[in-house]
């Protein structure tokens, strides 16, 4: 069967389903407790995700940084927030509009199937059309970054440490 990712823009926000995959695969395993998933802004970001019958197996989403920012944020919702590094590259005009990726993740019966690479590259089509982006940035987990280097991502900043959840790299990708 053939699996195609489905977007949400800003400002409507998915389904539940889509944030139970999102608990589910990345703040679960970590022992965050439910609504660490959720984020402020869910609402004005773009939300795309694969389902495989009425699951959803793939999720990720992209937020336009905010002009004035240098892009460190909290990493969750929940209380007790780590905050994420700023991104060096956006000290350079040339990199605006610029999107921020956030919560990819995929369900491990669903791994090695391309899912995620369809959720990554339906978020880079669609900032560049509703977003007008010229650069995307990313925090990977150590683990992901061969994933987003397949994808034409690469390497940006020091290697950090986001409490809770373990070591990073930073990484751009140019539209």
């Amino acid at each position: 069967m053939e699996h195609h990712a489905q977007i949400s823009l800003p400002p409507s926000t998915p389904a539940s389903a889509y944030y139970d995959c999102r608990f589910s695969v990345l703040r679960a395993p970590l022992g965050f407790q439910k609504g660490a998933e959720l984020l402020e802004d869910d609402d004005r970001a773009i939300h795309a995700w694969v389902a495989d019958g009425e699951q959803i197996v793939a999720v990720g989403r992209a937020h336009l940084i905010d002009p004035e920012s240098d892009g460190s944020a909290a990493d969750h919702a929940g209380p007790g927030a780590t905050q994420c590094p700023s991104f060096g590259p956006l000290s350079s005009p040339d990199n605006r509009p610029a999107i921020q990726i956030r919560q990819m993740g995929t369900r491990q019966e669903a791994r090695r199937k391309g899912l995620a690479a369809k959720v990554l590259h339906s978020l880079e089509h669609a900032a560049v059309a509703h977003f007008g982006a010229k650069v995307g940035l990313l925090q990977a987990r150590e683990a992901a970054i061969p994933f987003y280097q397949s994808q034409g991502w690469i390497l940006v900043d020091e290697p950090y440490t986001i409490s809770g959840i373990g070591p990073h790299r930073s990484m751009m990708k140019q539209f």
